[in-house]
């Protein structure tokens, strides 16, 4: 079952690696190693969310899905958003970018290193945003509950998220232009590039969210005009009218997929921006990321374990919230990519871990209380 389902990203695996180690050497070898964990890591997270709904859907959607749409907004946004990302920055055409990516590396290094600062801002603050947006939210089950009740207490007030992360944007952008004003003002036209990214890059969160968001309603719309289509369907003994508004359901269900992927691609796409700033080895380590949100998605619909390790969610939005504090920090410091990259796969391997643990104290527990089970299952 493990190799049918995860034989291509396996070979794929192999591949990248091998390609990293004849493109450069040993180092480029380690750094696509952590860009595939760190993108496997947080692929994880979208790979539970778009199990999630793909079993809702027959088997013809889910092969759309898992083709067309894998092809557009995973490859799409992985392989193809960077060289975007960097043209756009550095104020480049995307020909122009990847020609110098591959024949110029001394001097696409030199564009890229001048568009950090906006690169930074933009996917620090979207991802700010996802986290944020997550550590408010009240849910039934917290891995850690110190710190996730509060927040979640807080999280009641409107727009909170919203508040905090322009608060963010400011004192980074004041702090930067401090920096400026310490060193003649060199930097000024920076510090307020800095505040222009970081709002481009809330903006961008709030329209995919609202998408989203309008998606998810229509697709609640439409289960539920199905439902109410199947009930008329058996009185009156048609059926006709059932599957059209099933067909239209699952269409929603692909668009709104489709958004979530875009969104959950930013993550990785910018992530791999605070690891390096070499194109290839970005392309290397992301393409074998998004085989594995195929696979990963392909096995948990078809085993059905959901929730079983249920604090992996919880890791996987924690590892964004400190990517898009290291994202921020990178504006002005730097910081080394080990460390950048480690810091994903602890919050993971932690929330797996705790994962193990609270299923080893329900099983324990199963003879117990019904209180005994909740204490357990409402996490650390």
């Amino acid at each position: 079952m493990i190799l049918k389902t995860f034989g291509w990203s396996f070979a794929i695996t192999v591949l990248g690696l091998a390609a990293a180690v004849a493109y450069g050497g040993w180092e480029a070898f380690g750094i696509v190693a952590i860009l595939c964990v760190l993108e496997i890591s947080l692929s994880f997270d979208n790979a539970v969310v778009n199990a999630g709904i793909l079993q809702k859907m027959n088997v013809f959607w889910q092969k759309i899905f898992l083709t067309v749409g894998v092809l557009i907004a995973v490859f799409g946004m992985r392989l193809v958003f960077p060289v975007v990302i960097v043209a756009i920055s550095a104020k480049i055409g995307p020909i122009e970018a990847v020609d110098l990516a591959l024949n110029d590396a001394d001097r696409y290094q030199e564009l890229v290193t001048d568009a950090h600062p906006s690169i930074a801002a933009f996917g620090g603050m979207f991802l700010l945003m996802i986290f944020l947006d997550f550590i408010f939210e009240d849910r039934d089950i917290q891995w850690l509950r110190w710190i996730e009740r509060p927040l979640a207490k807080l999280g009641k007030v409107d727009m909170l998220s919203v508040c905090i992360a322009l608060v963010v944007l400011l004192v980074t952008s004041m702090t930067f232009a401090t920096h400026a004003h310490q060193h003649g003002g060199a930097h000024v036209d920076k510090a307020q590039t800095v505040l222009i990214s970081g709002i481009a890059g809330l903006i961008t969160y709030l329209v995919v969210g609202g998408l989203s968001g309008y998606f998810e309603n229509r697709l609640e719309e439409e289960e539920e005009r199905e439902h109410e289509a199947e009930e008329e369907a058996k009185r009156s003994g048609k059926k006709a009218s059932a599957v059209q508004l099933a067909g239209k359901a699952a269409f929603f269900m692909f668009l709104y997929l489709e958004v979530l992927d875009a969104s959950f691609s930013f993550d990785g796409v910018i992530g791999a921006f605070a690891v390096t700033n070499d194109i290839v080895l970005m392309a290397l380590g992301l393409g074998v990321g998004a085989m594995y949100v195929r696979s990963l998605t392909v096995y948990l619909v078809r085993q059905g374990t959901l929730d079983d390790y249920v604090y992996l969610e919880h890791g996987a939005h924690y590892a964004i919230g400190a990517l898009a504090v290291v994202l921020m920090i990178t504006i002005q410091y730097e910081i080394p990519e080990i460390v950048t990259g480690s810091i994903g796969v602890l919050l993971i391997a932690w929330s797996f871990w705790s994962s193990v643990r609270r299923n080893k104290r329900l099983a324990a527990a199963e003879g117990g209380s019904s209180e005994d089970k909740t204490e357990v299952s409402s996490g650390v």
